[in-house]
């Protein structure tokens, strides 16, 4: 078991990873009055153990299950949660349980912000993807129709217990979309971590447990630093989106679900790397070593066929858009992120129009 601290202004709380299915200890964690949120596929795996534990401590323990996927990440499955709470007569004092993956964090962490203004909340991620990024740091919320994640607070939960065991029952295809966001911190922070990923990608790829448990202890690291020296992204947490303004613009496209967020993380991530490259910031070579390892776990390196006029339409709902104008993080080099704020539409038509 490892345990990784993250400390930002408003909580300080643990990151705890074991790769031995073993039982957390809940009991200095929650309170009396506990809500588990979770979907009807990962409840069928997980969810009667974890009321067992909870009610072992006494707890009154309620469950809302919602509709399984991104299509569902909405204000009506959040008011469902609010629902179960107000009819279990749950206090300020409750704590609400995130079983799943992100967007049952997602939405878990935001009932938790808004319900009587703040309860706790407790992140037990059971994806890749949510295991390494969307259960650490606070970032919580639901979609809109015309953008991914554009209603929502900054809320940070009471932990995140992650379990890699759990990891076995995940599709290939959810693991490798996991895949995306974790390669992303290679590329903004240390492309060390790159080629350590790409030496380990068949054990990583076999779901070695043990070199899973260093993957996500490395990468919930590397966002870990980020969050606590910007909280609510004012600045260097910015980077943290690198290929997501591309990305959000193909899910709303394609519309939520039908591609993946990490998927399209991926072929944002490429975007984001060609655009670089026309500036004359990232050599070919960086560029095809990124898009080598993409491949190598079996990710997108094209987005779907898009006009350009409507990629950069959709692209201006991005949440990093500044009185109305674009920002993209790239990079200078591999492991060297920054964030632009001049890219003309005339360089974006050029990159979404070659290949």
């Amino acid at each position: 078991m490892a345990v990784l601290e993250i400390a930002t202004p408003t909580r300080t709380y643990p990151i705890v990873i074991t790769h031995n299915a073993v039982p957390f200890d809940f009991a200095p964690l929650v309170s009396k009055q506990v809500l588990i949120v979770s979907n009807n596929t990962v409840a069928e795996l997980y969810l009667s153990a974890l009321q067992v534990q909870l009610q072992a401590l006494d707890c009154q323990v309620a469950v809302c299950l919602l509709p399984d996927g991104e299509v569902y990440k909405t204000q009506e499955s959040v008011n469902q949660i609010y629902d179960a709470l107000l009819a279990q007569r749950f206090g300020r004092d409750c704590t609400l349980l995130a079983l799943g993956g992100g967007v049952i964090g997602d939405m878990t962490g935001f009932a938790a912000a808004s319900f009587m203004r703040g309860v706790r909340f407790i992140q037990l991620p059971t994806t890749l993807l949510a295991q390494v990024d969307s259960s650490v740091g606070g970032k919580t919320g639901i979609n809109h129709a015309l953008g991914k994640n554009m209603i929502g607070a900054f809320w940070q939960p009471t932990a995140v217990l992650t379990d890699v065991a759990v990891l076995h029952t995940l599709p290939k295809r959810e693991f490798a979309a996991g895949m995306a966001e974790v390669i992303k911190y290679g590329c903004i922070s240390d492309d060390g971590f790159l080629t350590w990923l790409d030496t380990h990608a068949s054990q990583i790829i076999n779901q070695d447990r043990e070199i899973l448990a260093e993957l996500i202890y490395r990468a919930c690291q590397y966002k870990a630093r980020i969050v606590a020296l910007d909280e609510t992204e004012q600045g260097v947490r910015a980077y943290l989106n690198f290929g997501h303004t591309f990305a959000h613009a193909i899910e709303a496209y394609m519309g939520y679900g039908n591609w993946l967020h990490g998927e399209a993380v991926a072929a944002g991530m490429v975007l984001a790397a060609r655009l670089s490259m026309q500036r004359g910031q990232l050599t070919l070579t960086a560029y095809n070593t990124l898009v080598a390892l993409l491949q190598r776990f079996d990710l997108p390196t094209k987005p779907p066929v898009i006009a350009p006029e409507e990629f950069i339409r959709l692209m201006g709902y991005d949440k990093k858009t500044q009185a109305g104008k674009l920002r993209f993080v790239l990079l200078n080099g591999l492991g060297n992120a920054y964030l632009a704020d001049d890219v003309s539409d005339t360089a974006l038509h050029t990159l979404l129009t070659t290949e």
